[in-house]
Protein backbone atom coordinates (compact mmCIF):
# COMPACT_ATOMS: atom_id res chain seq x y z
CA UNK A 1 0.00 0.00 0.00
CA UNK A 2 1.50 3.37 -0.97
CA UNK A 3 2.35 5.79 1.82
CA UNK A 4 3.14 9.46 1.25
CA UNK A 5 4.66 11.60 3.98
CA UNK A 6 5.22 15.33 3.46
CA UNK A 7 6.32 18.06 5.83
CA UNK A 8 5.69 21.76 5.30
CA UNK A 9 6.89 24.64 7.43
CA UNK A 10 4.27 27.35 7.82
CA UNK A 11 4.66 30.79 9.41
CA UNK A 12 1.45 30.56 11.43
CA UNK A 13 0.30 29.00 14.69
CA UNK A 14 -0.83 25.37 14.81
CA UNK A 15 -4.33 26.63 15.65
CA UNK A 16 -4.55 28.66 12.42
CA UNK A 17 -3.05 25.83 10.34
CA UNK A 18 -5.42 23.28 11.86
CA UNK A 19 -8.50 25.45 11.27
CA UNK A 20 -7.68 26.33 7.65
CA UNK A 21 -6.82 22.69 6.87
CA UNK A 22 -10.36 21.73 7.94
CA UNK A 23 -12.01 24.46 5.84
CA UNK A 24 -14.11 23.15 2.95
CA UNK A 25 -13.82 26.58 1.29
CA UNK A 26 -10.01 26.55 1.54
CA UNK A 27 -9.86 23.02 0.15
CA UNK A 28 -12.01 24.04 -2.80
CA UNK A 29 -9.77 27.04 -3.51
CA UNK A 30 -6.55 25.05 -3.12
CA UNK A 31 -7.80 22.39 -5.55
CA UNK A 32 -9.34 24.71 -8.13
CA UNK A 33 -7.25 23.17 -10.94
CA UNK A 34 -9.26 19.95 -10.66
CA UNK A 35 -12.57 21.80 -10.24
CA UNK A 36 -13.23 20.27 -6.82
CA UNK A 37 -16.56 21.27 -5.34
CA UNK A 38 -18.43 20.10 -2.26
CA UNK A 39 -21.85 18.71 -3.21
CA UNK A 40 -23.11 17.04 -0.02
CA UNK A 41 -22.45 16.94 3.71
CA UNK A 42 -20.54 19.97 4.93
CA UNK A 43 -20.34 22.16 1.82
CA UNK A 44 -18.92 25.32 3.41
CA UNK A 45 -17.11 26.30 6.58
CA UNK A 46 -14.93 24.29 8.92
CA UNK A 47 -15.37 20.57 9.53
CA UNK A 48 -15.33 18.90 12.94
CA UNK A 49 -15.19 15.32 14.24
CA UNK A 50 -17.74 13.10 12.48
CA UNK A 51 -18.46 15.58 9.68
CA UNK A 52 -18.45 14.32 6.12
CA UNK A 53 -18.16 16.00 2.74
CA UNK A 54 -18.77 14.68 -0.75
CA UNK A 55 -16.48 16.12 -3.40
CA UNK A 56 -16.88 16.10 -7.15
CA UNK A 57 -13.79 16.76 -9.24
CA UNK A 58 -11.93 15.87 -12.43
CA UNK A 59 -8.67 13.98 -12.31
CA UNK A 60 -7.01 12.52 -15.40
CA UNK A 61 -9.97 13.95 -17.31
CA UNK A 62 -12.36 11.65 -15.46
CA UNK A 63 -15.21 12.71 -13.15
CA UNK A 64 -14.53 11.58 -9.58
CA UNK A 65 -16.87 11.55 -6.59
CA UNK A 66 -15.48 10.92 -3.12
CA UNK A 67 -17.04 11.16 0.33
CA UNK A 68 -14.70 11.54 3.27
CA UNK A 69 -15.32 11.80 7.00
CA UNK A 70 -13.30 13.41 9.79
CA UNK A 71 -12.68 10.21 11.73
CA UNK A 72 -10.16 11.48 14.30
CA UNK A 73 -9.87 14.99 15.75
CA UNK A 74 -7.48 16.36 18.38
CA UNK A 75 -7.44 20.17 18.01
CA UNK A 76 -5.02 21.74 17.22
CA UNK A 77 -2.60 18.81 16.97
CA UNK A 78 -4.00 16.36 14.42
CA UNK A 79 -6.99 15.10 12.51
CA UNK A 80 -7.68 12.30 10.05
CA UNK A 81 -9.92 12.31 7.02
CA UNK A 82 -10.82 8.90 5.65
CA UNK A 83 -12.72 7.90 2.54
CA UNK A 84 -16.23 6.66 3.22
CA UNK A 85 -16.96 6.03 -0.47
CA UNK A 86 -15.12 6.83 -3.67
CA UNK A 87 -12.48 5.75 -6.13
CA UNK A 88 -10.02 4.15 -3.70
CA UNK A 89 -10.22 0.82 -1.96
CA UNK A 90 -8.73 2.77 0.97
CA UNK A 91 -7.87 6.44 1.55
CA UNK A 92 -6.56 7.61 4.94
CA UNK A 93 -5.02 11.07 5.43
CA UNK A 94 -3.52 12.15 8.73
CA UNK A 95 -2.75 15.85 9.27
CA UNK A 96 -0.35 16.75 12.13
CA UNK A 97 0.56 20.21 13.39
CA UNK A 98 3.59 20.77 15.64
CA UNK A 99 4.63 24.18 16.98
CA UNK A 100 8.08 25.40 15.95
CA UNK A 101 10.05 28.57 16.66
CA UNK A 102 8.92 29.95 13.30
CA UNK A 103 5.32 28.75 13.38
CA UNK A 104 4.17 25.21 12.57
CA UNK A 105 5.56 22.03 11.07
CA UNK A 106 2.63 20.51 9.20
CA UNK A 107 2.96 16.81 8.37
CA UNK A 108 0.69 14.93 5.99
CA UNK A 109 0.67 11.14 6.03
CA UNK A 110 -1.46 9.52 3.33
CA UNK A 111 -2.07 5.82 2.84
CA UNK A 112 -4.14 4.73 -0.11
CA UNK A 113 -4.97 1.60 -2.02
CA UNK A 114 -6.33 1.52 -5.53
CA UNK A 115 -8.98 -0.95 -6.58
CA UNK A 116 -8.33 -3.56 -9.30
CA UNK A 117 -5.73 -5.73 -7.57
CA UNK A 118 -2.42 -6.11 -9.44
CA UNK A 119 -3.39 -3.55 -12.09
CA UNK A 120 -4.20 -1.03 -9.36
CA UNK A 121 -0.86 -1.68 -7.65
CA UNK A 122 0.92 -1.03 -10.95
CA UNK A 123 -1.04 2.21 -11.44
CA UNK A 124 -0.02 3.24 -7.90
CA UNK A 125 3.66 2.80 -8.73
CA UNK A 126 3.60 4.29 -12.23
CA UNK A 127 1.17 7.19 -11.79
CA UNK A 128 -0.87 7.71 -8.64
CA UNK A 129 1.79 8.08 -5.96
CA UNK A 130 3.55 10.85 -7.88
CA UNK A 131 0.23 12.49 -8.86
CA UNK A 132 -1.09 12.47 -5.28
CA UNK A 133 2.23 13.79 -3.93
CA UNK A 134 2.11 16.70 -6.40
CA UNK A 135 -1.51 17.49 -5.43
CA UNK A 136 -0.59 17.53 -1.73
CA UNK A 137 2.47 19.71 -2.34
CA UNK A 138 0.35 22.18 -4.31
CA UNK A 139 -2.31 22.22 -1.58
CA UNK A 140 0.31 22.75 1.14
CA UNK A 141 1.91 25.62 -0.79
CA UNK A 142 -1.55 27.21 -1.11
CA UNK A 143 -2.14 26.81 2.66
CA UNK A 144 1.28 28.26 3.53
CA UNK A 145 0.68 31.24 1.24
CA UNK A 146 -2.85 31.86 2.55
CA UNK A 147 -1.70 31.65 6.16
CA UNK A 148 1.19 34.04 5.54
CA UNK A 149 -1.32 36.76 4.57
CA UNK A 150 -2.77 38.82 7.42
CA UNK A 151 -6.41 38.47 6.31
CA UNK A 152 -6.63 34.69 6.89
Amino acid sequence: MPRIQLTTEISATPERCFELSLSVDAHRSSMSDSGERAVAGVTSGVMRLGDSVTWKARHFGLPITMTSVISEYDAPHRFVDAQRSGPFRRWWHEHRFEPTAGGTLMTDVVEFESPAGAVGRLVNVLVLTRYMTTLLERRNAWLADALSRAEV
